[in-house]
């Protein structure tokens, strides 16, 4: 399987820089997962689509203001750095640009002070360990001092970080939102709750995997980076559940679908668990919990089409995207969503 066997051509003013004043309010493109068949509506109609007895999964992360700028010192050179995973001992994994300014040995210094790190060790693909030294509690820092991650193809400033954050974002720790996450009003929850549809809350911190770009030609040479995730009891229960039901899982967001494909057993079964996932799904995968998806439109050849094109077939998919191109679609994390489901004659 190529890597260009999933590309889309897009043009550059259908990526949204800005979120809609109402969540909900998005357009919705519902893909029949069997057919192909494409619908067209208004995201908060998604609750047409969900039955009683069904089980929303939703990804509770939330996004921590990841993006610190800096200067080196000694040299005062400017230097950017974008916090991805939690080590010990307040050491964080790291992006750093410009990496060739960012040796080990190298001292960092954030807010006049506030905030110092210094680079311990280069790790896999170039990222940095930095060991951050600082008087207080690091999250209140790092809140007055950082700025939320947004992707680089977002150019527009953020008003306001509550906007890069789902309402019922709970535990810290995503470099990044699950945007899928990020129609849902607390009124549309709470009608969907209110239908009989269970809402199971899991927890998938976002971390490389969703800045690196796919660029071996081969799909399958290519490394997922690991992102830790947590399942509770009340989760897995509502889950498993549903499944012994006869009813429908429909995970909102790729790393909803990660999360509780990662930890299924054999049977398609879930445990209360934690722990860290690398899981790459492309076509050919086979769902042993899932069955439908609620998500955004995606990049070309990344990982998050693969994923979208192993539940509905990559031509679906595909023919799906030219259709919103077509019309107009908002695409990426502040864009427009898809509903990939069974469409009911």
């Amino acid at each position: 399987m190529r890597k260009e066997d999933f590309y889309f051509d897009l043009p550059e003013e259908l990526i949204a820089q800005d979120p809609l004043e109402d969540r909900s309010s998005s357009r919705l493109l519902v893909l029949d997962k069997n057919t192909g068949e494409v619908e067209h509506h208004v995201f908060r109609e998604v609750i047409d689509y969900l039955e009683e007895g069904d089980c929303l999964v939703i990804n509770d992360t939330k996004v921590i203001p990841a993006r610190l700028i800096g200067a080196k010192i000694g040299t005062e050179a400017k230097i950017e750095v974008l916090l991805l995973k939690r080590m010990e001992n307040d050491t964080w994994e790291t992006l750093v640009k410009p990496g060739k300014k960012a040796k080990v040995g190298t001292r960092i210094t954030f807010g006049d002070g506030l905030l110092v790190g210094e680079v311990v060790d280069v790790v896999e693909e170039g990222n940095r360990l930095i060991r951050f030294e600082y008087q207080g509690i690091f999250e209140e820092i790092l809140d007055q001092l950082g700025q939320m991650p947004l992707p680089p193809y977002i150019t527009h400033q953020l008003q306001d970080k509550n906007r890069y954050q789902t309402v019922y974002a709970k535990h810290t720790g995503s470099a990044a939102a699950p945007t899928a996450g990020l129609h849902f009003t607390p009124e549309l929850l709470k009608q969907i709750e209110e239908k009989g549809v269970k809402i199971a809350r899991v927890t998938l911190h976002v971390g490389l995997g969703t800045f690196r770009p796919v660029k071996v030609d081969n799909i399958l040479e290519h490394h997922m980076h690991s992102e830790f995730y947590q399942i509770s009891e009340e989760a897995a229960e509502k889950i498993n559940s549903t499944k012994e039901n006869g009813k429908r899982v429909i995970c909102v967001g790729t790393t909803s679908c990660r999360t509780i494909e990662s930890a299924a057993d054999e049977n398609g079964r879930l445990k209360p668990t934690s722990g860290w996932t690398d899981i790459f799904i492309y076509p050919g995968y086979k769902f042993k919990i899932l069955d439908n998806l609620i998500t955004n439109f995606h990049l070309p050849e990344s990982t998050l089409v693969m994923l979208v094109s192993a539940l509905a077939g990559r031509e679906h998919v595909l023919n799906a995207y030219q259709q919103a191109i077509d019309e107009c679609y908002r695409f990426f994390s502040f864009g427009d969503a898809m509903m990939i489901t069974e469409l009911k004659k």
